[in-house]
């Protein structure tokens, strides 16, 4: 016996604006049939004894390690600009306003 009837897949298909034939729809509710059926095999495996888990096997973070390095100088970092103005690179302005 179907536990989704051709009804309901009507329906579903009416809100998805699903056009559907009707030896689709008896397709379709099988195919549903068993998919529910899956998860609720799925739902049945689990026990209490075996705790939740959102990983197969356990992840650890791998980071290095936080240490100050050197950085550039300003003027290291502007050597190579098109244009610097005031210790800063220089862009044209591609918004009007005040400046």
């Amino acid at each position: 016996m179907n536990t989704i009837s051709r009804d309901e897949v009507a329906h579903l298909a009416r809100l998805a604006r699903l056009a559907v034939t009707e030896d689709e729809l008896d397709t379709f509710a099988a195919q549903l049939d068993v998919i529910l059926a899956s998860v609720a095999r799925v739902g049945e495996v689990a026990a209490d004894d075996i705790p939740p888990t959102s990983h197969a096997v356990p992840l650890t973070n791998v980071f290095r390690a936080d240490e100050v390095r050197p950085g550039l100088t300003q003027q290291q970092a502007l050597s190579g600009a098109p244009a610097t103005e005031d210790g800063r690179f220089k862009v044209p302005q591609i918004l009007g306003g005040d400046e």
